[in-house]
Formats: C-alpha cells, sequence, structure tokens
C-alpha cells in the first residue's frame, strides 16, 4: 500500500505545532522584559537586621558584618559593576560577594575587624548595573558596637587614681600660663587665662606637692610667681575682685562678654578659695613661704565684697563692670556652684556681709530651688531643681568646703551632695532617652563641651554627652559608681578619650564623638576631688582657715 501525505492536513499541523512550540520555548525562556528593565532594591538586612534606605541600625558587631541585599527581581549577575557599589570608611569595594540561586540576593562579607564604635554607610550608586538600570541610589547607614575589651593593662585602684591625678595635674603644671602661672582656660587658649580654674589649679599644686608629682620647692615657686602676678598694679581688679578672664602675660581683662569686663565675684570666690587653701598649707613653713602667705592676706583682704552687694541690697551680684556698672544684672542666688561666694563674703575681715544676706540673696529664705524636698529615683533631693541639675553644683565650693559635717538650717550638705551624685547615676542607669551605652559604668551629666558647643549638662538636659568630671569629682559621694566609672572611661573608652592631660573634657557614644579640648574647671574638680576621697586634704586645709570658720558661725552653719 502506498501512503501519501496529504499536504492540506500537513500543512494544518505545522500551524498547529509552530505556536505550540514557540510557548514551550517561551516557557524556558528568560523574559524579555528583565533585559533592560528598572531594578529594584526591596530590603537589605545586616547581621539579620532590617534597615530601610536612608536608615540607620547602631550596635552592629565590629567582629562580624554580614549584608544581605534583595532585589525585587531577578538580576543579571554577570554584569556586576562592584565600583557602584561602596562602603565608607575605608572599606570602599574591599569586600567578598556572591549571588543566590536565585539571583535575587547579594550578599556581602566585609573584611574584618571593622572600627568599633564607627559609623559606615552603603551606596549603591544609581546608573547601569546588575543587568538593568537603577534610577534612584540607595544609601544604608550602620554603626558598630563598643569594642569593651580593656585597652590598657590593669593596675590596681588606686594605682589608677594615682595616675589620673598625675596626669590631670600636669595641665596645670605643664599647659600653665609660662608667665603669670595661671591656668589657661582651656587647652590651645594661649594667654586667655580663667580666674576660677587657677583657683582649683592651685589647689591642684598642694596635691601635686603631697603626691610626690614636684618637690615642695618647685611648688611654691609656681605659687609665689602666680600672686606676684595677680598683686601688681597692671593686672585687673575690680573693686578686688578680679574678671572671669584675663590676658596671662599682661593681666588685663578678656571680656566674658560684652559687658562682663569687669569683676566676676564666682570666679573671684573659686580664686580666692584656692589661695586660702593654698595659705593654710605653707601657713608655719620658712620665711619665704610665710612671704607667701601674707601676699595672699593682702589679696584676700582687697576684695569688697561687701562693693557686690550693688549699694547695699541683701544680695550678692554676679558682675560690675567699670563701663556698664550693674546692667548685667545677675544675683547670686541658690541653689548653684556658688555658695562659695557667701562663705567668703562673710568671712571676710575687711568686708564682710551680714547674715541677712545670706538667707534673703543666696537662700532666699528657704524658696525653691533653694529648697526642693522632693525624691527622684526613690532618693530625697535636699536642695536644688529637680533632678539636682548638673553635677558642678556639687563640686566647685566643695574642693575645699567640707561638706562631710556642714550643716545649717536648709540642709545637711553631705546628704545633698550623695543625693545629687546618687540622682545623676540613677538617671543614666535608668537612661529614659535611651541612649546608647548609658548604665551604671558610664554616667556623669555637667557643664561640658559638646559637639560644635558647650552646655550644662543634666537629667533636664541631657544631650547624650557624658563628661568624665561629673562621676570622677563625685567619688567621694559615690565611691563605687566614680570608681566603675572610671574604669570604664581608662579601660574600655580608652585612648579615644585618655590624653596628655588625663581624660578629655567629654563623649557621646551616641555620635561617636570624643572631644579633644581640656578645661581647667574640669579638670581641677578631678585631681582635688579624688584627693579628698582618698585623704581629706584639701578640706582639712581650708576649714583650718580662723576666717572661714568665723564666717561660718555667722552663718549659722555647724561642721
Amino acid at each position: 500500500m502506498v501512503f501519501r501525505l496529504n499536504t492540506m492536513n500537513t500543512s494544518i499541523c505545522f500551524k498547529i505545532f509552530l505556536p505550540l512550540l514557540a510557548l514551550v520555548i517561551a516557557c524556558n525562556k528568560e523574559p524579555e522584559e528583565e533585559i533592560g528593565r528598572e531594578i529594584f532594591v526591596d530590603s537589605l538586612w545586616i547581621n539579620n537586621i532590617a534597615v530601610a534606605n536612608n536608615g540607620s541600625v547602631a550596635g552592629i558587631d565590629f567582629n562580624k558584618v554580614d549584608i544581605r541585599i534583595k532585589f525585587q527581581n531577578r538580576v543579571d549577575t554577570t554584569q556586576f559593576i562592584r565600583k557602584k557599589l561602596f562602603i565608607t570608611g575605608g572599606i570602599d569595594t574591599s569586600y567578598i560577594h556572591h549571588f543566590s540561586d536565585d539571583r535575587q540576593n547579594l550578599y556581602l562579607k566585609l573584611p574584618i575587624p571593622l572600627e568599633s564604635l564607627t559609623t559606615y554607610r552603603l551606596l549603591l550608586d544609581q546608573g547601569n548595573n546588575l543587568g538593568g538600570r537603577i534610577n534612584e541610589s540607595y544609601s544604608f547607614i550602620f554603626s558598630t558596637s563598643l569594642d569593651e575589651t580593656p585597652k590598657f593593662p590593669e593596675i590596681t585602684d588606686d594605682s589608677l587614681l594615682t595616675l589620673v591625678q598625675r596626669k590631670t595635674f600636669d595641665y596645670f603644671w605643664i599647659h600653665g600660663h609660662p608667665i603669670s602661672g595661671l591656668a589657661r582656660e582651656r587647652f590651645g587658649s594661649g594667654d586667655i587665662v580663667t580666674s576660677g580654674g587657677s583657683g582649683f589649679g592651685m589647689m591642684a599644686v598642694v596635691v601635686g606637692i603631697e603626691r610626690g608629682f614636684i618637690s615642695r620647692q618647685q611648688g611654691l615657686e609656681r605659687l609665689t610667681t602666680l600672686v606676684n602676678f595677680l598683686t601688681k598694679p597692671s593686672t585687673d581688679r575690680f573693686h578686688g575682685a578680679f574678671p572671669h578672664w584675663m590676658n596671662g602675660s599682661t593681666g588685663k581683662v578678656i571680656p566674658f562678654s560684652t559687658k562682663d569686663n569687669g569683676g566676676d565675684l564666682v570666679e573671684t570666690a573659686f580664686l580666692m578659695q584656692g589661695l586660702l587653701t593654698a595659705k593654710q598649707y605653707f601657713n608655719s613653713g620658712s620665711a619665704e613661704e610665710t612671704a607667701l602667705c601674707d601676699t595672699i592676706q593682702k589679696l584676700w583682704e582687697a576684695v569688697e565684697w561687701d562693693w557686690y552687694r550693688n549699694e547695699g541690697q541683701n544680695k550678692l551680684f554676679w558682675h560690675w563692670s567699670p563701663g556698664y556698672g550693674w546692667e548685667i544684672n545677675m544675683p547670686v542666688q541658690g541653689w548653684n556652684e556658688a555658695l562659695m561666694v557667701y562663705i567668703l563674703a562673710a568671712s571676710s575681715p575687711t568686708h564682710a556681709v551680714p547674715r541677712a544676706v545670706y538667707d534673703q540673696g543666696w537662700a532666699r529664705n528657704g524658696m525653691y530651688p533653694m529648697v526642693n524636698g522632693n525624691s527622684f529615683y526613690g532618693i530625697a533631693l535636699p536642695l536644688g531643681e529637680n533632678y539636682g541639675g548638673p553635677m558642678f553644683f556639687a563640686h566647685y565650693s566643695f574642693l575645699g568646703l567640707d561638706p562631710r559635717n556642714l550643716n545649717d538650717q536648709y540642709a545637711s550638705y553631705w546628704q545633698q551632695n550623695v543625693a545629687h551624685a546618687r540622682v545623676n547615676y540613677e538617671y543614666c542607669k535608668a537612661n529614659p532617652r535611651n541612649y546608647p551605652y548609658y548604665d551604671s559604668d558610664c554616667w556623669g551629666l555637667t557643664a561640658s563641651d559638646i559637639p560644635n558647643s558647650y552646655s550644662a549638662s543634666s537629667p533636664t538636659n541631657d544631650l547624650g554627652v557624658i563628661a568624665p568630671t561629673a562621676a570622677i569629682a563625685s567619688i567621694p559621694y559615690v565611691p563605687e559608681a566614680g570608681m566603675d566609672a572610671l574604669k570604664f572611661f581608662y579601660y574600655v573608652l580608652g585612648d579615644r578619650l585618655w590624653g596628655q592631660y588625663g581624660f578629655y573634657d567629654a563623649f557621646s557614644l551616641k555620635d561617636q564623638w570624643f572631644a579633644s579640648s581640656y578645661i581647667a574647671i574640669d579638670q581641677g574638680p578631678i585631681v582635688c576631688m579624688i584627693e579628698n576621697y582618698r585623704t581629706g586634704l584639701l578640706w582639712n586645709l581650708f576649714m583650718t582657715n580662723h576666717d572661714i570658720r568665723s564666717g561660718l558661725t555667722l552663718l549659722g552653719f555647724t561642721y
């Protein structure tokens, strides 16, 4: 039998078969829309933490950083342009990468360890890439965690305290002004010296002698230079009071602000606190030491505390200027750092003020914020603003004034300062603003440098900036908490916070910012309050001054 092919049927079969064949091929072919299409990032994960575009994540382990980028659709892995995906912070394109089998996920492994406590940015640039076009740049920020391993060899607590005192003392000793011997306002401030900080520096010199950092003769010579400079006729004084700032070479006032170009009674009080402490230290020594003490007494007696009542008012005023008079109009009223002003004003052998000036001016007869009485974190706070304010309130006047047995009708000053320090500590430990690393080892809010500025930090003005002086100078009040903070600053933060003159002024782990500055009024309390914690040296010296004891009695204090 001869089989004949029907050409008409064959034509029909091919017409049916060819479309089916095309359909089968199409099903096994990459979609044409993948070629030249727009590419979108669906999501990005860093160590299994999702990060939104232009978002950020903190606390990434610097020893392990795994990144996954998921695209909305499959990409052409053969057309990956590596230079358009880079990471700042010195990484650039130094990463290992691979794609998932489905070609929707790109995995990155970074060279480790990364720098701890450092911010990095991953950028996926726009343009042709991965077989398509990325029309929008993608940016993801991540910050690495703190490296909590010790940065320095461990030493005994006693040795560590001595080391901190020694390095901080060097700020006043090495960085002191070469002509006047006064304390420069801050590191690098040139001829600008500070009255109050110089008073703290004098007390640091006494500590330096006792600790063997310098000899007694070296200390005497430095203080003699300093005191002789203060007594020069060319050194500006305003009714016996010194300005906040002056030129360390000429003694001429350097305005702190436009109208603050005269006497500053608070800065003068801190200067006198240092002078009187030094006087008590040298008052039974050689003829040269006796001469120093006599000069200090003349400076002390020359301060016209009563003049700063502004025509007999029952309060003292912070500023007076020969050009602007009392225009600043700022009474010295409690509770703040300035208790020393009223103690000295009542103690003056030549220009004393009566008790009514203390009660009505400083204490305002017990009105808030002199008297508080509320509790914070279960701690009763006798005086001051809510939550206590910045920690320097408990430091500046108490470098010499001994609070341990100091009482008057308004408070026990030991109870006040202990409560203030505890509230500051408990606030940082509770960390209501969720700042990174605030805890029992990382605490201390006071006036200090902040990024690009300066601020008086406190629980009610918390910008995420910790100042080492706040916790360290509180060590007499909260020894365990103060020592834990000191160890954290030294061992954990290490040379990011520790430099030529001890701890830098402040830091913010939130912003990964560390100051490079040293400020005299923050350095001084570290040296002095550690010494008071260890030996009570400065408290014991200042409180033996006869004039001071008379003034305290006049104001109704027991001590």
